[in-house]
């Protein structure tokens, strides 16, 4: 059995489908107890995660893990702290299921950490031997509990296989990226012409849950930190136009000078969104190739061929 912690999540929800087009045996665990008409086969309701959460009767019979469940990025945090309420979900509450997995011997335990861990910028592509530079309080709460999972592995008899993905995109994909997509289809001009130098690498829904699946059974994975990435790295410019390409849509894009661009940026207060934008995040995946014998199995312009067949039925 496989306990899949954000169950009803955009990621989680893509694991179910594939363990249950694998036959394999899963376990949902969500917040709160869904209607009868849900999906998810087995469910164990947990209410919200923290250091006290119990998660003992979820793990029942259960062999492995995978925590997808967290606190995500918000553009408009009102926290007085935001860091106190990442940590308290995402280091605190990985934690606290991470102990109860290993005393109640759980083999495995995948954690769906972040790119932010490595930083938010890249000058050469991030490797999983660089040096860790989390400047957001989301990816310093991810990062910190990646060090008290290995403390945990190296105390217990329970595996550790941590992913740091970047942008995950896919159908009903959350956050900027939807917005990206939904500015596209409606032919909105976009003041983003000029960002033609900077490199992203993101990686697709499906891509991200085929390494998911060979983590959860790879001899060579366990204890071990993997980027996650679709092999392929692009311009702010040219994922725009790869967009209107898969959905039969001009491209309609402004060439805007970036300095412009930051100024506005500044004095609206989204100068994180534009750096984002312009800045450059390119993944090293040669890792996860080498040592689990890993490809994607979708190219970046598969991935958005099938997101477009998703969106227009």
């Amino acid at each position: 059995m496989i306990l899949v912690t954000g169950a009803t999540g955009f990621i989680g929800k893509a694991l179910q489908r594939e363990m249950l087009a694998r036959k394999i045996q899963a376990r949902a665990a969500i917040r709160n107890p869904l209607s009868d008409d849900h999906q998810l086969l087995n469910v164990c309701a947990v209410g919200d995660i923290g250091p006290y959460t119990d998660w003992r009767v979820a793990l029942r019979d259960v062999h492995a893990v995978i925590h997808t469940a967290g606190r995500a990025h918000m553009l408009n945090d009102q926290s007085i702290d935001p860091l106190a309420a990442f940590r308290e979900v995402n280091t605190a509450g990985t934690l606290q299921l991470a102990r109860q997995a290993a005393e109640m011997n759980v083999k495995r335990f995948v954690f769906l950490s972040s790119i932010g861990v490595n930083g938010v910028e890249s000058i050469t592509p991030f490797k999983e031997s660089d040096l860790v530079k989390p400047i957001e309080p989301y990816a310093i709460s991810k990062l910190e509990a990646e060090e008290g999972l290995l403390e945990i592995a190296k105390k217990t008899n329970m595996e550790v296989v941590i992913i740091r993905p970047p942008l995950v995109y896919g159908p009903n994909a959350p956050g900027n990226f939807a917005r990206l997509v939904d500015a596209v289809r409606r032919g909105l001009p976009l003041p983003l012409g000029s960002v033609t130098r900077n490199r992203r690498t993101l990686v697709g829904l499906d891509n991200l849950v085929d390494l998911v699946m060979i983590c959860l059974q790879h001899p060579d994975a366990a204890n071990q930190v993997f980027l996650a990435g679709d092999g392929e790295d692009v311009s702010t410019a040219d994922l725009l136009r790869k967009i209107a390409l898969a959905f039969h849509v001009p491209t309609r894009l402004m060439p805007c000078p970036l300095v412009l661009l930051e100024l506005v940026a500044g004095a609206v207060g989204k100068k994180a969104m534009v750096n984002r934008l312009c800045g450059s995040l390119q993944i090293d995946i040669v890792k996860s190739r080498s040592l689990l014998g890993w490809s994607p199995p979708n190219s970046l312009d598969q991935g958005l061929q099938k997101l477009a067949a998703v969106k227009t039925i």
